[in-house]
């Protein structure tokens, strides 16, 4: 793997990062793979406790990341050029979000304390809550609504 440029989130824009430096943004959280619920009429973007198929609940990370589009033709494809026309779609603690819209990482971001686990040991995961797409009908989903933590 190539190495991450220090503290590269602070220097580099965006566009300007290397694939890896761009993945190392993502903190694990899975708050990305939980099913929304967008209104048409307000743009209000209500996140559920349902899951993607393919997060696995545990490890808060794709089961298939390579290949999830041959599983989920609509997952989002995040990059530069996609972000600015879904941030408003990530959730609020999201590293793509926060840099987009000129903000810092959170203390507890991977980046900042050099553990992988810190997202989930400061409780900005959704490790152990969700419950899966196949379990609930999507009509129902309206009534597995979560206050996203700011």
């Amino acid at each position: 793997m190539e190495k991450l440029r220090p503290r590269f989130w602070e220097t580099v824009p965006l566009a300007k990062m290397t694939a890896p430096e761009w993945e190392a943004l993502c903190d694990g959280c899975g708050k990305c793979c939980l099913n929304k619920l967008e209104y048409e009429d307000t743009g209000e973007v209500e996140f559920t406790r349902i899951a993607c198929r393919l997060l696995d609940g545990e490890t808060c990370r794709c089961s298939h990341y390579e290949i999830r589009h041959q599983f989920v033709p609509e997952c989002v494809r995040l990059s530069p050029k996609t972000l600015p026309k879904i941030a408003y779609w990530m959730p609020r603690t999201c590293a793509y979000r926060l840099l987009h819209e000129g903000k810092s990482l959170p203390d507890w971001h991977p980046l900042n304390t050099g553990d992988p686990e810190s997202t989930h040991a400061s409780g900005n995961s959704v490790r152990g809550w969700t419950i899966p797409e196949f379990e609930v009908p999507e009509e129902d989903w309206d009534q597995y609504t979560i206050d996203e933590t700011p």
